[in-house]
């Protein structure tokens, strides 16, 4: 590792610097063991907290059939669901293989840089991208997936590398990548399963290395790992390789990861819990997480068979995020674009509308903490963020009372003291306390509010 450069004439620093080994080098110890132990003590970089609100994108060779969700092929020749069968036999040759679909996923009208664009005006702080679903296909030119990735068939283009240039160029998101660890259908993963994952011939030879090649390539910030096939992490050797991503990685400073490392490994190991696809518990957990959901509320992958009452609204949006946010999580939610690049009005809308409702209200979101309460226990839908530092908390309701009057029940407010303010209004509101506990903000229009005391109290 070369020392960074530094301005002027600071030698006696630079010597300090190039007398200090960095982490992982030889001149010391890596400070992290392949063992889960170790790995689960290392402490997530601070930004992922900070961020609350980041874009997952699904987009593959299924975005080809577009139809019923992203797990098409393996419905359709594995499971051989009725509905899938016909789709087939309705609209391809006889003789069509998924591979087929391969020539067809064009990404004609990708544009990073517009998509990038989308992206920030959406007011998320990082971004996932599916590097390579369960179906094999790598949005990268993998040399391990000859002629099954984005450079040799389809697009012939990097779109990996398109992307991460745009966001890092012209947004403040973070780059990430999601990554599946098993394919469903190639033949050495098979052989493995067959043998109760006594042979390891898959991993060694296709999971591991094209994993070393995406992040020495690209630098992910985010590694989303998925699809652990029912093996075991010593199967997959997923504490080698996140010991060498924590000590020796291009990126083992900034990089965060989640728990889908190995069967058994999910809400128990790794950096942040997902626990489960649209986990959302509702309460506060002791460990980081993060709620994966979609906007499309069946499928990750573009569905052209969608309703627009299969769109969460929205309002619905708004709720996942305040919810999620208020207990301590992340949240992490999905566009899938079609085969040739477009990200769909119906996607575009509500990236906007969160980005629009975020300029008002951000300041209730990011760099924020779930406070001793995460919702009232008077009034339903009000959901709670705090700054401890600046003495803030932030009271979220996600619907206007019917009597036209809030209680909050919760802070715990001092007449002289206590200012409460409606983010995107400006002026301090008058407020007047409740008989026990709490206040009632006095003010003629919805909204949301926010108290300073101890605390300011903000609403949105």
């Amino acid at each position: 590792m070369r020392a960074p450069k530094l301005p002027g004439p600071a030698l006696p620093l630079l010597i300090l610097v190039l007398l200090l080994p960095p982490p992982g080098s030889a001149g010391g110890p890596a400070p992290f063991d392949p063992t889960w132990e170790s790995l689960d003590a290392r402490q997530l970089p601070a930004w992922f907290d900070k961020a609350k609100f980041g874009i997952f994108i699904h987009w593959g060779v299924f975005s080809v059939p577009s139809f019923g969700s992203e797990w098409f092929w393996w419905y359709w020749q594995k499971e051989k669901i009725p509905a899938y069968v016909d789709f087939m036999k309705n609209n391809y040759p006889p003789d069509f293989t998924y591979e087929d679909f391969g020539p067809l996923f064009t990404a004609k009208f990708f544009d990073a840089n517009q998509w990038a664009d989308i992206l920030q005006a959406s007011g998320a702080k990082y971004v996932v991208l599916t590097s390579k679903h369960h179906e094999g296909f790598t949005l990268w030119g993998s040399e391990y997936s000859w002629n099954w990735n984005a450079v040799d068939v389809g697009p012939k283009r990097d779109i990996i590398k398109e992307l991460a240039v745009a966001v890092r160029n012209r947004t403040d998101l973070r780059f990430g990548l999601y990554y599946s660890l098993f394919e469903w259908f190639h033949p050495l993963f098979l052989e493995d399963e067959s043998s109760l994952f006594q042979k390891r011939q898959y991993p060694v030879s296709k999971m591991l290395p094209e994993l070393y090649e995406l992040v020495n390539k690209y630098q992910p910030e985010v590694l989303w790992a998925d699809g652990d096939g029912g093996a075991p992490d010593t199967y997959w050797k997923s504490l080698d390789f996140l010991a060498w991503l924590y000590n020796e990685s291009p990126v083992r400073d900034t990089v965060v990861t989640n728990d889908r490392w190995g069967a058994g490994s999910i809400c128990k190991h790794g950096g942040y819990y997902t626990c489960s696809d649209r986990y959302n518990p509702g309460h506060l957990l002791p460990h980081k997480w993060e709620n994966c959901m979609t906007i499309d509320k069946f499928s990750w992958g573009y569905r052209r068979n969608a309703g627009i009452a299969d769109y969460l609204t929205i309002e619905e949006l708004v709720k996942q995020l305040v919810q999620t946010v208020s207990c301590g999580g992340n949240l992490l939610m999905n566009i899938g674009p079609t085969q040739d690049g477009t990200i769909s009005a119906i996607f575009k809308e509500r990236l906007k509308q969160m980005g629009i409702w975020l300029k008002v209200n951000g300041e209730a979101i990011y760099e924020t903490y779930a406070w001793r309460s995460q919702n009232d226990t008077v009034t339903p839908d009000v959901w709670y963020t705090s700054k401890p530092k600046d003495k803030l908390v932030y009271a979220m309701f996600l619907k206007w009372p019917i009597s036209g009057q809030l209680f909050l029940a919760q802070p715990k407010a001092t007449l002289g003291a206590t200012k409460v303010k409606l983010l995107g209004h400006g002026q301090p509101l008058h407020w007047t306390p409740l008989k026990e506990n709490g206040i009632k903000p006095q003010w003629g229009f919805p909204g949301g509010s926010a108290v300073k005391n101890p605390p300011e109290m903000h609403g949105t």
